[in-house]
């Protein structure tokens, strides 16, 4: 573990190609194995670390193909009186319960074409071609609550309910029966209540593509599903008609939403026309629009009766990729809003392919070099806007360099402030005390560190001051830093970070890490004997 202040400069080196490892299939386990702990885990870590990611890259012969393919395995290091256990079982959704049936790929995925059977005949063949797409249900990417209880996602119409105690796969439930939207993200936003806010494209007015807002209510007295009375509060209005913007996530403070419209593009009508006929995957549904650039769209949360508003101002900033929110606020008239970018407008996905991912560690840097930078940015959004205020930078927050100007066609122009940057050194995968600080003023978000794609570090980042601190150890492959706040803690970052880290030349390579969330230094480990690969984002369950 090393302090770095200002600029970041890491050095890490990995010509043993370990991280390859976090890319293999694993088998599930048939119960909780203990974990042996050095260090001393915190009294009142007594709940359960849930993380979930890609499991299983290969069916029968048929690899898959990209990051976002592996079908979801779902892990659990449960705590209890000092001790911790470590469980994992791969959700049974659709695409995994018949891809192994069949011994092969049945559904596509979002890299990987799944062709229709051989054993038929080809008169069967050619009408299953023609049926249209089949929407993958593999959960792979994320698990949140929705009232009491939990759900692995993706990015799709579909959510599949699981036991968190056991890990057993529960029910499939389709989004499109009850609100108007084609999928939603796998990154909502969950206020103290419990009532979760998420986003995802959908069919707008005059048969236009659109964004929808929508509201879960929380927990209901009567013992209803709070899925059931889910509702859009507001829609964004799509740039282009017939390709809505990739969305990842979105930010929302108090009392605004801000949505991102990058320029990385689903290209509808090739999704819906030419999918069965060429053997498409969705990677092969996304452009870029190399002129549009970057929209902010902001809304008002609620103006009563639950309804949300648009509101009707065209920010406009140079070209970005866009996954990951870190934290969004008002200050005096302005939204704040904290966003992981890469700079320009080719979509960062082409980059991970499993092929590109696996490559020697030279192959690895070399790729990198050629994809987009990453930067951790700052946008400034001014809520009081007047015509006659032309060619005038809007922002007057006294510690921020961001900016907004507004142009002769009416258009507010942003310019960021960047937080973080380093060559080929991503900032990705962002927490924060989101209990406390969630959509107000803050100082400290945590981070994976992505080396060339690869990740090998945690990153703490001081937002006000730039200051960063790490931990890293040789040939040690962590995933998101998870933030648990102690208990009785009065400073924003008093807790601890839950990680997973694989490290593995180990004699045990696998282990759930503890840092100290102030100085980054560890608290403890639990490691366990068996192999753990890539987990993408989770949870901690009190």
């Amino acid at each position: 573990m090393y302090l770095s202040i200002g600029s970041p400069c890491y050095c890490g080196l990995h010509p043993a190609g370990g991280y390859k490892k976090i890319f293999e299939t694993v088998e599930e386990l048939s119960e909780p194995v203990p974990a042996t702990v050095t260090g001393r885990i915190p009294s009142f870590l007594k709940g359960s670390l849930l993380r979930l990611g890609p499991g299983l890259f290969e069916v029968g012969d048929e690899p898959f193909y990209h990051l976002f393919d592996g079908q979801a395995l779902m892990h659990k290091f449960d705590f209890k009186n000092g001790q911790v256990t470590y469980f994992n079982k791969y959700v049974k959704t659709d695409a995994y319960v018949r891809a192994i049936t069949e011994k092969r790929v049945v559904i596509t995925e979002f890299g990987t074409f799944a062709y229709p059977d051989p054993c038929k005949n080809i008169f069967s063949r050619f009408f299953t071609y023609f049926k249209g797409v089949e929407v993958t249900d593999n959960c792979l990417v994320n698990v949140y609550p929705i009232g009491e209880d939990y759900y692995a996602v993706t990015e799709t119409n579909y959510i599949t309910k699981v036991n968190t105690d056991t890990l057993d796969t529960l029910k499939k439930v389709d989004l499109c029966n009850y609100v108007n939207i084609n999928g939603v993200t796998a990154h909502p936003h969950i206020e103290r209540d419990g009532t979760v806010f998420n986003i995802g494209n959908c069919m707008g007015k005059g048969a236009s593509l659109a964004y929808n807002v929508v509201r879960i209510p929380p927990t209901q007295k009567d013992k209803s599903d709070p899925i059931e009375k889910s509702k859009v509060v507001v829609q964004f209005p799509s740039a282009e008609r017939f390709k809505p913007s990739y969305v990842h996530s979105f930010g929302m403070s108090e009392n605004y939403f801000v949505f991102v419209e990058t320029p990385v593009k689903i290209n509808l009508l090739k999704f819906l026309s030419a999918w069965s006929i060429r053997g498409s995957n969705y990677m092969d549904c996304f452009e870029s629009n190399e002129v549009l650039g970057t929209l902010f769209h902001i809304a008002r949360k609620d103006i009563g009766g639950g309804q949300g508003e648009y509101i009707d101002h065209k920010f406009r900033a140079a070209p970005i990729n866009l996954f990951h929110h870190i934290n969004t606020y008002e200050d005096n008239g302005f939204i704040v809003a904290d966003v992981c970018t890469w700079k320009g407008f080719e979509f960062v996905y082409n980059y991970l392919w499993l092929a590109n991912l696996r490559s020697n560690w030279e192959e690895v840097k070399k790729a990198a070099m050629m994809a987009p930078q990453p930067e951790v940015r700052r946008y400034v959004i001014p809520l009081d806007i007047h015509r006659e205020e032309q060619g005038k930078n809007l922002i007057c927050l006294p510690y921020t360099t961001a900016t907004a100007v507004m142009r002769t066609d009416g258009t507010i122009w942003l310019e960021p402030e960047v937080l973080f940057s380093g060559p080929r050194q991503a900032f990705e995968f962002p927490q924060i005390n989101y209990e406390k600080h969630g959509g107000k003023n803050y100082s400290y978000a945590y981070a994976l560190g992505l080396n060339h794609f690869i990740p090998d570090r945690i990153i703490k980042l001081n937002v006000k001051t730039k200051e960063t601190w790490v931990w890293q150890e040789p040939d040690s492959y962590p995933s998101e830093p998870l933030f648990v706040q102690t208990p009785d803690g009065v400073d924003e970052d008093d807790g601890v970070l839950l990680t997973v880290v694989v490290s593995p030349g180990a004699q045990k390579s696998g282990y759930m890490l503890i840092l100290n969330a102030k100085d980054m230094s560890e608290i403890a480990r639990a490691e366990v004997d068996c192999p753990i690969p890539v987990t993408f984002h989770g949870m901690y369950k009190k």
